[in-house]
């Protein structure tokens, strides 16, 4: 059972909207002054709690700034956090904080009219949750919350040489009249029930996971059976997982563990979900280390010569001039390997020919980044993929590459896509093969990671890292089945077991 309080600086002023210690009694969810919470909790064998900080945060040290700090160290869900609070106001020398600026995308302000945009450019609008008291600013206060999610705050928007902004305010509940406040309460009540419910008493669940996944994404790494799969795998293991879209991320520090289902990238929400996330004390694979590491190229090819991991020759480059042609041409011979650092699903690699196709594919690619990355060509029937998991290895397919393609994925093709696959119990898996996977992933971290590997007249070599690997129904499970979301739902539990919550 979640128990969820309302933290306010001053009851006296609250009358008309509690009974006997409660705001919006049809919720019965109760409100306290700060200084009980400061004395009355944590309480013992207390419930999972969640507090919503309506005390002023806009002074440095002040009761709200010390009730989200407090709510943390007790190990509360708390909205807003104190990252939330230190990312969107700025010290002064005063102690106070100004207000933050924001550069708007240019969707969310098509809708506006020139009228309406002269008359949010002299006055601001308040946002209680998300949810402007004036109906033209609404995407806008949505899409701030989204990123700032905190009760109150006031926004003004500037269009200043075709760019429009929104200026940042928090404001506390004592600023607000009463018709006001009104408002507020009315928001916090669809938001409780919206976002924050009470589960069901036939829960219980220790901890609370949140499975990001994308449902407008092509090629998920999980199809929506695995993630079932997931969900049922992690209440075998006392965790109660829960599917968000990336429009739920604001709501991240409700969990207690965060498993990424979408593919990954560095300029990207999933990085920016898993280091708030880690930020916030949450469990999370695939964490924002692996994502950076598995996402460049450069990285990991690097990484791979110093600690000496088989992998096939490479070299990186950043002309495309005529010495530097050259000497790739004597180094590796044709065809040979081009990849854009940061790719995926094959996107962003390619095998040329001859002079001329690397000429071209390198003068398309250093446009897109300062290093390009060759490799020999190896060609193989399949690669191995090996799943790792905390440095053990737990499940393994053959990619078999695409009908008269070089690669497993052909993008170019609509009918033969992808090739097939064979799925096989890790004993079954040549010796060197799992060893460089497993010495491979050890570089990048001990989360859940696919190890590409080639195997070619008795050598091995190492492809790349994935951080995001698939994990598909009939697939990556065809031999072990449940029991492959079993072992990654138990290193979930293992890992909040030993965090201590």
């Amino acid at each position: 059972m979640i128990h969820t309080l309302v933290v306010v600086d001053d009851l006296s002023s609250l009358s008309q909207f509690t009974t006997e210690g409660s705001i919006l009694p049809e919720l019965g969810v109760p409100v306290i002054e700060f200084s009980q919470y400061l004395s009355d909790y944590p309480k013992k064998g207390e419930p999972k709690t969640r507090v919503i900080n309506l005390c002023a945060t806009d002074i440095y040290l002040s009761r709200g700034y010390y009730c989200s700090l407090l709510a943390e160290a007790r190990q509360h869900r708390v909205l807003p956090s104190v990252n939330t609070i230190n990312d969107l106001i700025i010290r002064s020398d005063n102690a106070h904080f100004d207000s933050h600026s924001i550069t708007l995308p240019a969707h969310l302000c098509q809708s506006l009219t020139s009228s309406e945009v002269e008359a949010l450019s002299t006055k601001s609008v308040l946002a209680y949750f998300g949810h402007a008291e004036y109906a033209p600013v609404q995407r806008i206060a949505k899409y701030v919350f989204e990123r700032f999610p905190i009760p109150v705050l006031s926004l003004s928007v500037k269009v200043e040489q075709n760019v429009t902004s929104v200026s940042v305010q928090l404001i506390s509940l004592s600023a607000l009249d009463q018709v006001q406040q009104s408002k507020l309460f009315e928001r916090l009540q669809q938001f409780i029930n919206t976002n924050w419910r009470k589960t069901s008493p036939k829960k219980r669940a220790r901890w609370d996971m949140a499975i990001l996944h994308n449902e407008e994404e092509k090629t998920p790494p999980s199809d929506a059976k695995a993630l079932k799969n997931f969900i049922k795998a992690a209440a075998q293991v006392g965790i109660h997982a829960e599917l968000i879209t990336p429009k739920q991320l604001n709501l991240i520090s409700q969990y207690d563990a965060l498993f990424i289902r979408e593919t990954t990238a560095i300029d990207h929400h999933t990085y920016h979900a898993a280091r708030k996330a880690q930020n916030e004390g949450l469990v999370v694979i695939d964490d924002a280390t692996s994502i950076l590491r598995c996402c460049n190229k450069v990285f990991l090819h690097d990484a791979f010569s110093y600690n000496k991991v088989p992998a096939p020759k490479s070299a990186f480059v950043s002309t495309n001039d005529e010495e530097s042609r050259a000497r790739l041409i004597a180094q590796f011979g044709f065809p040979m390997v081009l990849k854009l650092p940061e790719s995926s699903f094959s996107i962003g690699v390619f095998k040329v020919d001859d002079e001329s196709q690397l000429t071209d594919k390198l003068e398309h690619m250093l446009k897109q980044s300062a290093l390009v990355l060759i490799q020999e060509f190896v060609y193989t029937e399949y690669d191995w993929r090996i799943g790792v998991l905390n440095g053990r290895a737990i499940y393994a397919c053959r990619y078999y590459m695409a009908r008269n393609h070089w690669q497993i994925y052909n993008h170019s093709s609509k009918k033969h896509f992808s090739g097939d696959f064979e799925t096989l119990p890790t004993f079954e898996v040549p010796k060197p093969v799992l060893d460089a996977a497993v010495k491979a992933s050890a570089i990048v971290g001990r989360g859940l990671y696919g190890v590409d590997v080639k195997q070619s007249n008795g050598q091995v070599y190492v492809i790349e890292v994935n951080d995001n690997p698939s994990l598909e129904s009939k697939v990556e499970d065809l031999y072990l089945g449940k029991e492959l979301y079993m072992i990654i739902m138990q290193e979930f539990a293992n890992r909040l077991e030993a965090r201590g919550r």
